[in-house]
């Protein structure tokens, strides 16, 4: 009996490591959306879906369109200030000038009218208020709800150098069963901001992570995981 016992098992992570090896990384790091740096906020609209961003540039067509509220906000760097939001040097070094956050509503959608399944990953800074991300069956937050994850508090700082106290970003994921279309990004507007989302990874960007991960895995099936965030509480700071 425990020699079978042992062969289902072997034989159950052989398919999940299978299929997490086969799952393409589509990963958006919100770089190029905004026209011009260090300035500019532009809306996302259809940067990633064959169209264009409010300032007329265009990324890579992954089929993936955003609501109308959904903005790139200006990410500092030691060459340039234009908010109070920053990587601080940590992470890939090619995602380090824009990040996705709202300035208006309670949240901003992502919609995958092709679907996509499994999980997704991502960065994240919210230094006040909570956060959460949620994922539906339907385009635009319609259908059946998924999964939901809330997020921790991040801390803030020190990031020195950067002049941003939304820094540094840490690392979050979310699992389910099922064929998500539409992702909420939910939270207080200019309060919470996300970077390198990635579909086909549970480490955003699909390589190291910038930030240490706590003690957990995501659940293969139905379930939910939290990676990572400590709590701490500043009240009354703006993102932009």
């Amino acid at each position: 009996m425990p020699m079978i016992k042992k062969a289902c098992l072997a034989l159950a992570f052989s398919v999940v490591a299978g299929t997490a090896a086969q799952a393409t990384v589509v990963h958006l790091d919100f770089e190029g959306v905004n026209s011009s740096y260090p300035s500019g906020y532009a809306f996302v609209n259809d940067f990633y879906n064959g169209g264009t961003s409010s300032d007329g540039t265009t990324g890579t067509n992954y089929g993936i369109g955003f609501s109308s509220n959904a903005q790139a906000i200006c990410l500092n760097t030691p060459s340039g200030t234009c908010s109070n939001t920053s990587r601080g040097g940590q992470g890939d070094p090619t995602s380090q000038l824009g990040g996705l956050f709202f300035l208006g509503g309670s949240e901003t959608y992502m919609n995958v009218a092709a679907g996509f399944d499994t999980g997704f990953s991502f960065m994240y800074s919210a230094i006040s208020f909570l956060s959460s991300v949620s994922v539906f069956d339907g385009l635009g937050g319609t259908g059946a709800l998924l999964a939901t994850l809330n997020l921790p508090l991040t801390p803030s700082g020190p990031c020195p150098g950067y002049n941003a106290g939304f820094c540094p970003f840490v690392a979050a994921g979310i699992g389910f069963s099922g064929t998500a279309k539409s992702v909420a990004f939910s939270g207080v507007a200019n309060q919470v901001v996300f970077d390198d989302v990635t579909f086909g990874s549970v480490t955003p960007g699909g390589g190291p992570s910038p930030v240490p991960l706590p003690a957990g895995l995501p659940l293969l099936a139905g379930g939910l995981v939290a990676l990572g965030a400590l709590r701490r509480k500043v009240k009354g700071t703006k993102i932009a």
